[in-house]
């Protein structure tokens, strides 16, 4: 038997050109499916980050998978999910979109002039030592390093630096952590800070733009800024605009969205699961 489910290809965090920002897969479910049944779809989708959204009421269960395992936490597929949500009217743009993930209740509303405003929670790091190998896996002399629950970030002397960075992707998905971020003092008056993200071993050698890595960016330079709203360009091929205001223990993202493919995932029926529990 074969089921057709609604799929979408989203840019998140857009430039404002097209093919800018980060491309997510989002899929429509009616109810739970199996996790292995979204693994395979993540991989089919071959993105950084395909998302999984399920109605549950008043809100919604959210999950995101890169091609090669679940995540905790994902920015830019769930601006891409909310995106979605409110293009096919399966929530009044009016409506706060609330969403039940695995870090937690994470809410998206839409603003004037196109943008959505997500509610994460902030992810400071705290100074590490370098871990063994890090300099060698990114060919390159940290100024600054730190680690959160989930990431290490490195700061560079310049935005240069930053851009010409070259990582060998197998000595860096040696090193414990999902991702690692880098970052440096922005060299564009419209930006306080640009960005990469290199994640090889969750299967992404580097995502384009990684919302989830402005919750640790966006405690980091409003401290070293002394400033609670910040702009962050992350300097991928494709780029990507992020706004960032630091709220207490909490983040507000800012982005943009635009869907570049919609249709059906025609696949065997995926394995239904008998209650709806989004942390399962």
């Amino acid at each position: 038997m074969q089921q057709q489910t609604r799929l979408f290809i989203v840019d998140a965090f857009t430039t404002g050109r097209a093919f800018s920002g980060n491309p997510a897969a989002v899929c429509l479910l009616d109810a739970r499916v199996a996790p292995e049944w979204m693994q395979q779809v993540a991989g089919e989708m071959n993105l950084s980050e395909t998302a999984f959204v399920i109605p549950l009421g008043d809100r919604f269960g959210l999950r995101w998978f890169t091609p090669a395992v679940e995540v905790d936490l994902c920015g830019h597929a769930t601006l891409a999910t909310a995106h979605v949500l409110w293009q096919q009217n399966r929530a009044e743009r009016s409506q706060t979109l609330n969403f039940e993930t695995h870090s937690g209740l994470l809410t998206c509303r839409s603003e004037t002039g196109g943008s959505i405003a997500m509610d994460f929670p902030a992810e400071p790091p705290a100074a590490c030592d370098p871990p063994e190998g890090l300099a060698a896996a990114l060919r390159t002399d940290p100024v600054w390093v730190g680690r959160n629950r989930f990431d290490l970030i490195v700061e560079l002397g310049s935005a240069r630096a930053v851009r010409q960075l070259s990582p060998d992707f197998s000595r860096l998905a040696a090193i414990r952590c999902r991702g690692t971020i880098v970052t440096a003092p922005s060299d564009d008056s419209e930006y306080d800070f640009v960005s990469r993200f290199f994640a090889p071993a969750v299967g992404v050698d580097e995502d384009p733009v990684c919302g989830s890595a402005h919750c640790c960016l966006g405690p980091f330079w409003s401290a070293r800024l002394n400033k609670p709203r910040l702009r962050g360009l992350q300097v991928s091929t494709r780029q990507g605009d992020i706004g960032v205001e630091v709220v207490g223990d909490r983040v507000v993202l800012r982005g943009r969205a635009a869907t570049t493919l919609e249709g059906n995932l025609i696949s065997p029926h995926p394995p239904f699961l008998t209650a709806i529990d989004p942390h399962e």
